[in-house]
């Protein structure tokens, strides 16, 4: 097993962007310059998107009531199966 150094670093901009470029140079090409880039991109509403996770949010606390009803009925399933296995065995 490795052993890793698990003391933090404080990480600053130079050493960062440093780490960026060489992460670029392995796989992804040539490191652009925001400023270039800038131009390119498009504006976009941000009302959007935090309406959007808004909604997957409340899904998500939806599904976890969701969960927690089955889990508590799976509960009562189980335990009705064991005294009927219980039943059973004692009547047989």
């Amino acid at each position: 097993m490795k052993k890793t150094n698990s003391q933090a670093v404080q990480l600053t901009p130079k050493m960062l962007r440093s780490l960026i470029e060489s992460e670029v140079k392995k796989g992804f090409g040539d490191m652009e310059d925001v400023e270039k880039r800038e131009k390119d991109t498009e504006e976009v509403d941000a009302d959007e998107y935090a309406d959007a996770l808004d909604k997957h949010i409340d899904y998500l606390k939806a599904l976890k009531v969701e969960e927690k009803r089955l889990t508590d009925r799976l509960l009562r399933v189980k335990e009705s199966r064991k005294r009927v296995a219980k039943l059973l065995a004692e009547r047989a």
